[in-house]
């Protein structure tokens, strides 16, 4: 990420198509074809991992740190592989276009991946192609396949809650419930298949057109996950598999109590012993999948906010040193030059940057945190912003530009705002002001969530922190994809030297 470039964040759940949900089929090609024509370099998106209504539809929630999320499958896709047929994609679900309807899109995705399960399980056994899926993703596939059958016939319960030789994963357990459960089982990995042969091909597409994307990888991984299950001696947990402490981040001036985030935090002196073996599974499957990749709470890596169990705040928690300079030296030496962007938002302290720069990797800047206080100590100002760093207007867990100048600027903000850029600043163009100062950043990389270029207010934001229902949601129309602003993000981009 050395020369100066441009992109868009956009998840894959929030393109459009006819089936619910965004997924990997035609829309996903077309919006790579739009994005190259206006001379973008970068797709961003969210992880893609399973979710779950339960979890709130979250892609940072999710029973598996390896898996593909089936809700993205493209039936248009397994039509043209000779799978389905259009016959059977005729009843797709119906709702507003403008919003993901997963329950619908669930049931549907799930109904089409029966019908060509069924329809391929006789020949699965003797296929090249599922034979070598299998063997390249042993490491965690068979047992992500196991805990999804064990959690579809122990419905309403977590991992701990099962029997107990399969909570302990007693070895005879597991090879009488593989032998009991053969057919659900081979399912559960035929879906994986799928997924993965359309995420290599849309990737395969993209790249050869210059297009290049950029995943995004949470620090934690859900208690009740196949990952967690496979290696309780890898988190901190009880000798029942609760968790004894969690992880979150502490009180600050955003919220009193902090954010206690539940996840089990890890067991950094097993996975020390092992040689990070798990974390460089991880992200050696990430580099597989993506060309460069957000790492969530970098700060974790150095030191993390730990929170006992039965404290119902952040506010108890303390700081406990993380093996950074360890785990990312193996790193380098296992996989070579890192493609990471750490996402160094929140507190942070002297050994997260020294960890940083270490590594040589490009940090992240929010625009909407440039304009408070006083701007000459503010270090997100823009004249603070570094050439290696990675620039955003916003991620998906903040309002939109229009958002923040109507409820989080304040007066001042928004008098800064006007002060920086020589003119006076209003609801209407404040997008576009955010626009033109990012292009005009030093910052080598820009990323531009598509809610900002179309300018919307806080009705397109894609996450509210700390709120249960509503997140996620969001999908760009096909009618906002022709919207006149990404005409003004080309232009943009080469008036500013960002054309690639």
């Amino acid at each position: 990420m050395n020369i100066r470039s441009s992109g868009v964040l956009l998840h894959i759940t929030s393109l459009p198509s006819r089936f619910g949900i965004g997924d990997l089929g035609p829309a996903a090609y077309d919006f790579a074809d739009f994005l190259r024509s206006r001379g973008q370099l970068y797709w961003q998106f969210l992880p893609t991992t399973p979710t779950t209504e339960i979890m709130g539809n979250s892609p940072y929630a999710s029973w598996s740190a390896f898996a593909g999320n089936p809700l993205l499958i493209s039936p248009e896709m397994m039509v043209e592989d000779g799978i389905i047929t259009w016959e059977e994609v005729r009843d797709s679900p119906q709702g507003h276009d403008a919003f993901v309807h997963y329950g619908a899109a669930g049931i549907y995705k799930a109904h089409l991946l029966r019908i060509a399960y069924a329809r391929k399980k006789k020949s699965l056994s003797t296929c090249p192609h599922f034979s070598v899926f299998k063997e390249n993703h042993r490491e965690w596939l068979r047992d992500y396949a196991r805990f999804v059958t064990i959690m579809d016939e122990h419905p309403g319960k977590i991992w701990t809650e099962w029997p107990d030789p399969l909570k302990y994963r007693e070895q005879g357990a597991l090879l009488q419930w593989d032998a009991e459960h053969k057919d659900a089982i081979a399912y559960e990995e035929y879906v994986q298949y799928i997924f993965f042969s359309q995420w290599r091909r849309l990737r395969a597409y993209c790249n050869k057109n210059g297009l290049n994307l950029i995943g995004d990888l949470p620090i934690y991984v859900t208690h009740h996950s196949a990952d967690v299950w496979t290696n309780p001696h890898l988190f901190k947990l009880d000798d029942n598999g609760t968790p004894t402490h969690v992880g979150g981040v502490p009180p600050d001036y955003f919220s009193a109590t902090g954010q206690r985030w539940g996840n089990p935090v890890f067991n950094w002196d097993a996975m020390r012993h092992e040689n990070f073996e798990w974390w460089v599974r991880r992200l050696r499957h990430n580099i597989e999948l993506m060309d460069k990749i957000r790492l969530d709470h970098f700060r974790g890596f150095a030191g993390y906010w730990e929170i006992p169990v039965d404290e119902p705040t952040a506010i108890n928690g303390k700081w406990v040193d993380a093996p950074g300079m360890e785990l990312f030296r193996t790193f380098t030496l296992r996989l070579g030059m890192l493609p990471i962007i750490a996402e160094d938002l929140g507190v942070i302290t002297a050994d997260v940057r020294e960890l940083k720069q270490q590594f040589n990797l490009p940090g992240m800047k929010i625009l909407q945190f440039g304009f408070g206080g006083d701007l000459t100590r503010n270090p997100d100002t823009p004249f603070h912003h570094e050439p290696h760093c990675v620039l955003y207007t916003g991620t998906h867990d903040n309002s939109t530009v229009k958002g923040w100048y109507v409820t989080e600027a304040g007066d001042q903000g928004r008098n800064n705002l006007h002060e920086f850029v020589g003119q006076c600043t209003d609801l209407d163009n404040v997008h576009l002001t955010f626009m033109r100062l990012a292009m005009q950043s030093v910052a080598n990389t820009v990323i531009f969530p598509v809610q900002d270029i179309l300018g919307l207010d806080n009705a397109g934001r894609m996450n509210t922190p700390s709120t249960g229902n509503g997140n996620w949601e969001w999908r760009m129309t096909k009618e906002q994809q022709q919207h006149p602003m990404f005409n003004k993000l080309s232009q943009l981009t080469g008036l500013f030297g960002r054309w690639t």
